[in-house]
């Protein structure tokens, strides 16, 4: 009898701390504030906000790091109210997460003018009132000047928050930016106070926020990776392969289909790498795979229509550009370094993967 309480009080123990648990308690707790208005206008009351302008976070510079600033609901009201704004604009706001104290995070975009309740606030006096700046972060990860590269190169980016906030925000501000009529009744949409839906009120049909699935891929023949490169790239920067889905593909056939549409290989066999979410320019599922062609196989017939040029980069080439760092300036014979991907990227994270593989299987056993 002692035993079988023991191990029932045991198996009771276990069931509480899995309750418990935070990262349990943190999703059943987002669950409630995005199924229910009043849970979260009461979230809004001890939350935190991080505002945008035209979907660029603003941002501030402390200690060579910028960092996302938030403001609670007494300073936003502030805020809207010194800009001669309505507080109730604040019910535009989306929720983006939660702290492991409970402490919910909104999102709201001070820059957008399609707002029924008020318009676009001006972006200079808000950052001068704000001291900071409205950074569009594809820009400055991808597109860089050599002074906005050199300043970089210097000042480091908060990786959590790109990945944790800003992702999501701008993927969510983005999607109610784009969805606010009905399909089916053209008629205007309202979305619920957290931001996770939309609803027409004409025939109740509910829009959920949706991610299209991306494929990328790093082609390797065994000892070299393929990189290709867009005419949107900044100059000099080679990445992997990646493109949408089709409806009615799996996941294994895009990656098949687009080496073959865009460089015209055959893939021989894949590995699964990670995924991550990328909001550029919608919101997208990033698919990683590792693909590897035949070695007698490798001739390149890059597509045109979808690249600008592709090649295949040994080892100690890619592994020379990993460690490059910026500004990347024009050289004397009027060419770019060539270089990769952010870190933030997952096309880097594939590439690192490989570099570090090929490394290890150089090594001697």
């Amino acid at each position: 009898m002692s035993l079988y309480c023991g191990i029932a009080f045991k198996r009771k123990f276990f069931w509480c701390y899995r309750l418990l648990s935070t990262y349990v308690t943190k999703t059943r707790y987002l669950f409630e504030l995005k199924e229910d208005d009043d849970a979260c206008k009461k979230a809004q009351q001890t939350g935190a906000f991080y505002l945008f302008h035209g979907l660029a976070p603003l941002l501030q510079t402390s200690a060579h790091q910028y960092l996302a600033p938030q403001h609670s609901l007494l300073e936003l009201e502030r805020l809207l109210g010194k800009f001669g704004q309505d507080t109730q604009r604040i019910e535009d706001s989306v929720l983006i997460g939660c702290s492991e104290q409970q402490e919910a995070w909104f999102a709201l975009d001070l820059g957008l003018d399609n707002s029924s309740i008020s318009a676009s606030l001006p972006k200079l006096e808000m950052e001068t009132e704000l001291k900071g700046s409205f950074i569009e972060l594809r820009k400055a990860l991808f597109q860089l000047s050599a002074k906005d590269a050199s300043l970089l190169s210097t000042v480091d980016f908060d990786f959590s928050f790109c990945r944790k906030f800003s992702k999501a925000a701008q993927a969510l501000l983005r999607w109610h930016d784009a969805h606010q009529f009905c399909s089916r009744s053209g008629q205007p949409t309202k979305k619920n106070l957290a931001g996770s839906k939309r609803v027409c009120p004409s025939n109740n049909i509910i829009y959920y926020p949706q991610v299209a699935p991306v494929v990328i891929t790093l082609v390797s023949d065994g000892t070299r990776c393929l990189l290709a490169r867009q005419s949107s790239f900044p100059k000099g920067m080679y990445s992997a392969l990646a493109g949408f889905c089709d409806i009615g593909e799996s996941v294994e056939e895009t990656v098949r289909r687009e080496v073959a549409e865009e460089v015209g290989l055959d893939v021989e066999s894949l590995q699964y790498c990670a995924s991550q979410h990328w909001p550029f320019p919608n919101s997208s599922l990033m698919i990683a795979y590792h693909a590897t062609v035949k070695p007698g196989q490798t001739e390149i017939q890059v597509n045109l229509r979808e690249l600008e040029t592709a090649a295949w980069f040994s080892h100690h080439e890619v592994a020379t550009a990993l460690k490059r760092k910026g500004p990347y300036t024009q050289q004397q014979n009027g060419t770019f370094p060539f270089w990769l991907p952010p870190k933030l990227a997952i096309s880097h994270q594939l590439i690192k993967e490989w570099v570090e593989k090929q490394t290890s299987s150089s090594l001697p056993a």
